[in-house]
């Protein structure tokens, strides 16, 4: 039993743990409780000997309560102030050390997240990766303040410390890791990884584990995108349109300029979506065409009749727009409360 007794004593404060500290601290208030008692203290000891105690052991000293006897004093003065200095240091020590330890796992990533409905970016390129994050975060600050997560396997600190969620993980296949940054959870998950290859194994498992999500994948392989919407027809491929730019800038000047506006949310007019609610009849294009663009200075560009990510650019004026279509507009901002009685009236 001494043994045992000894080993547990030795575990527990060799490197001074958690439970090593509390049980000195325990040790020690029962301790002077006791002596005081001993020593005629009672007023000490009594019902603000918890107050006493610990005004008295972190040495600031309101002077209300003191000890009266000689032997009391030298308790105090011997014992109870020295030994109750250093475990308050120690204490203060001790959480401090925790809070910078938590802090510090929060910016290399290394905390389980507890997210929903969060946007969640997989994958790190030091050259796109930035501003991808800055123009998320515009856009979900618009789209009701939805939580954006960067999940990445290189060794690299939180980018956005405060702004954004962080985790690092050691594969984007690895249950555990990935469970960290709450994929099952996810609304929305962009995969762009610094290699395509990287990216086709994390949209596909990232498509085993939340096949609901809204899955954007970025590559610069045309083949692979193919061979990924083979297998994953849900999961939207974006290609690099940088040729088809230069070509549109070379034939049509300021065409770049133009569709840099349509694409940033924080540079002029952009592009949006909005779904056209299911209660409501069908209405031509011509009818919803001039009520947007008087009331919310915005343009109609395409409808997605089936809302399977394949709009119609241009749509005719007598095309009739069922509830469920998506609508594409331009606007200076994302517009979140429509007056459809407004806009559909005759």
């Amino acid at each position: 039993m001494f043994k045992r007794l000894r080993k547990l004593i030795y575990h527990n404060f060799k490197e001074m743990k958690w439970q090593g500290l509390l049980m000195s601290l325990l040790a020690y208030m029962l301790l002077c409780w006791l002596v005081l008692r001993l020593l005629g203290e009672t007023a000490l000891a009594g019902a603000d000997y918890l107050y006493w105690i610990i005004v008295t052991a972190s040495t600031v000293g309101y002077g209300d309560l003191s000890p009266a006897t000689m032997g009391g004093k030298l308790f105090s003065a011997f014992f109870v102030i020295p030994i109750g200095l250093g475990l308050f240091a120690l204490t203060v020590g001790k959480v401090a050390a925790f809070s910078a330890y938590q802090w510090r796992k929060g910016i290399m990533g290394m905390k389980a997240l507890n997210l929903n409905e969060h946007i969640l970016v997989i994958g790190w390129d030091p050259h796109r990766t930035p501003q991808l994050l800055r123009l998320l975060l515009i856009e979900a600050q618009q789209n009701l303040g939805r939580t954006l997560c960067l999940c990445v396997s290189d060794e690299i600190e939180n980018p956005l410390p405060g702004e954004i969620e962080f985790v690092r993980v050691s594969a984007y296949n690895d249950p555990a890791d990935m469970q960290r940054c709450c994929i099952d959870q996810a609304s929305s998950i962009i995969i762009d990884c610094a290699r395509d290859d990287s990216t086709l194994a994390a949209a596909l498992y990232s498509h085993s584990r939340n096949p609901h999500a809204h899955s954007i994948a970025y590559f610069r392989d045309q083949s692979l995108s193919q061979l990924l919407r083979h297998h994953c027809p849900n999961i939207e491929c974006t290609p690099s349109v940088a040729v088809e730019l230069m070509v549109k800038a070379a034939m049509d000047p300021g065409s770049s300029a133009l569709h840099r506006q349509l694409l940033s949310a924080g540079d002029g007019m952009t592009q949006y979506s909005v779904c056209y609610p299911e209660p409501l009849p069908p209405i031509s294009i011509r009818r919803l065409y001039a009520p947007l663009k008087e009331h919310y200075q915005a343009t109609l560009i395409a409808v997605d009749q089936e809302a399977d990510g394949e709009p119609e650019i241009n749509p005719p004026l007598d095309m009739e727009l069922q509830p469920g279509a998506l609508i594409y507009y331009i606007a200076p901002r994302r517009i979140r409360d429509f007056d459809w009685a407004t806009l559909t009236q005759p």
